[in-house]
């Protein structure tokens, strides 16, 4: 895992430099919550964390974060029993992780630092000190890269924040985002969300190890909180003609929420072209059937955003869009490619 610090990294930096600065603005917005809640956990700058997610995946095209969802490339070593990938880097077809979701990427980043005797000392800086944590990582021109990167992008905002604010952040960085109708209805949920307070539980005192009650305790008080959650959705109107949608506020699934709407799951699962019932934090979910066209000309795809994620943001029919844009289904668009939302994409 070399390359993790910059000593495998020469190969990328033309890449990395190739890359369009909207590009690495979309790898910012949709990666500094995982990044600040990071920090939050094992004291790593927000900044940090970001910019070597920047650099590592060439903001968000390499293909070890498109394929692997690997960030940072983590080799597999000894101690991994999960899905792997081939990827030449330092040597040929070395063993690369591969992840269910980006977020466990960013984790087991912050356990790789926490953990290795290496990068002890590291952990004495002070967490807002973003330059000595970069030349913390010994690599000289890694760190300035770093700060260049970090700089760049004002990156150093994310280690005055909290998970609760991040959103905010984003919006500080980022003001056009008060025109993105889905990041206003995530922010606005994400403040919902704030003041559901984790209920108070009490568990009779039974016989059996103290972890195994509170264990218990931990089981009554997710599915409480996750209750409290689902019963304060905010409902918005969608610009594209007023559809009703909300951003789902935890997991969880559509048998969890479609009485409260009064829409049956077969409707929900055909209003949101929906392959099984699962729903994800973050999700949008629209209450009613979506439109045959978008309410904007064209958009440009994002890290890792997929055809339906694009149809659920813009309130367009997922075989409307695949049709618009000449693209067979299936088919997932690349980063920065330009999809067509209103007229058919002009033939080549």
């Amino acid at each position: 895992m070399r390359n993790l610090f910059g000593i495998g990294l020469v190969c990328a930096l033309g890449f990395v430099k190739a890359q369009t600065w909207k590009t690495e603005d979309q790898y910012v917005q949709k990666f500094a919550p995982y990044a600040v809640e990071e920090m939050e956990k094992y004291k790593i700058p927000a900044s940090i964390t970001l910019a070597q997610g920047l650099l590592e995946t060439g903001g968000g095209q390499s293909r070890l974060a498109q394929l692997g969802k690997n960030h940072f490339g983590i080799k597999c070593k000894e101690d991994w029993t999960g899905k792997t990938m081939s990827h030449t880097d330092d040597a040929p077809n070395e063993c690369f992780r591969v992840y269910e979701d980006p977020k466990q990427s960013y984790e087991d980043h912050s356990i790789f630092l926490a953990t290795r005797k290496y990068y002890t000392k590291l952990f004495d800086l002070n967490p807002k000190d973003y330059k000595a944590w970069a030349h913390g990582l010994k690599n000289p021109r890694y760190a300035y890269i770093l700060i260049d990167k970090i700089e760049r992008y004002k990156l150093y905002e994310f280690d005055n924040t909290t998970k609760d604010e991040v959103y905010y952040a984003i919006l500080k960085l980022y003001p056009n985002l008060n025109n993105d109708a889905v990041f206003m209805a995530q922010l606005g949920q994400e403040k919902q969300n704030e003041k559901v307070a984790p209920p108070t539980v009490k568990v009779p005192y039974s016989q059996g190890s103290y972890a195994k009650q509170q264990a218990q305790v931990s089981e009554i008080v997710d599915a409480n909180t996750k209750t409290a959650l689902l019963k304060n959705i905010l409902v918005k109107n969608h610009p594209n003609g007023d559809l009703k949608f909300f951003i789902m506020p935890v997991d969880g699934d559509l048998s969890d929420i479609w009485k409260k709407f009064g829409v049956n799951e077969k409707r929900l699962m055909k209003y949101n072209e929906l392959e099984n019932s699962t729903l994800h934090k973050n999700d949008i979910i629209f209450l009613e059937g979506k439109n045959s066209s978008g309410n904007v000309p064209t958009y440009k795809a994002g890290i890792g955003e997929t055809m339906h994620d694009i149809a659920q943001k813009f309130g367009i029919k997922l075989k409307k869009l695949y049709s618009k844009n000449r693209m067979e289904i299936g088919q997932e668009p690349k980063v920065g490619q330009l999809i067509y939302l209103q007229s058919k994409k002009p033939r080549a």
